[in-house]
C-alpha cells in the first residue's frame, strides 16, 4: 500500500521544470552540428582536396603505391582516368586514378 502513495507521489511531481524554450533546443542542434562539421566534415574535405591534387599530378615515370599495397611505375596515362602501372619488367596492370595512395620518390622501386 505504500508503494502506491511513493508511486502518485512520482507522478504527481512531474512538471516543466525540465522544459526550456523551443531556441534552447535549436542552439543545441546548430551547436552539435558546428562540432560535428569542424571535426568530421572539414578534415575530410581537406583529405580529398590533398588527394586530389595528388591524383592530378601524377605522370608517367612516377613510381606510386596503390591502395591494394601495389608499387610499380606509371606506363601509360589513358584519357579515362585509368594508369598503366608497370610492376616489373613483365607485368603491368590497369588501375583506375583514384586508387592511387602516394607518389613515391624516384628510386624508391630500385631500393627495394
Amino acid at each position: 500500500m505504500d508503494i502506491f502513495f511513493f508511486i502518485t507521489d512520482a507522478i504527481a511531481s512531474t512538471s516543466d521544470y525540465s522544459r526550456g524554450s523551443s531556441y534552447s533546443m535549436i542552439i543545441m542542434l546548430v551547436f552539435f552540428f558546428l562540432i560535428f562539421y569542424l571535426m568530421v566534415l572539414r578534415p575530410q574535405q581537406k583529405r580529398a582536396k590533398v588527394h586530389n591534387e595528388l591524383i592530378n599530378s601524377i605522370s608517367k615515370g612516377d613510381e606510386v603505391l596503390t591502395n591494394g599495397g601495389l608499387i610499380g611505375k606509371v606506363v601509360k596515362i589513358t584519357a579515362t582516368g585509368y594508369l598503366s602501372v608497370a610492376l616489373n619488367e613483365t607485368n603491368e596492370v590497369l588501375i583506375k586514378r583514384d586508387f592511387i595512395a602516394s607518389v613515391l620518390p624516384k628510386g624508391t622501386i630500385k631500393a627495394l
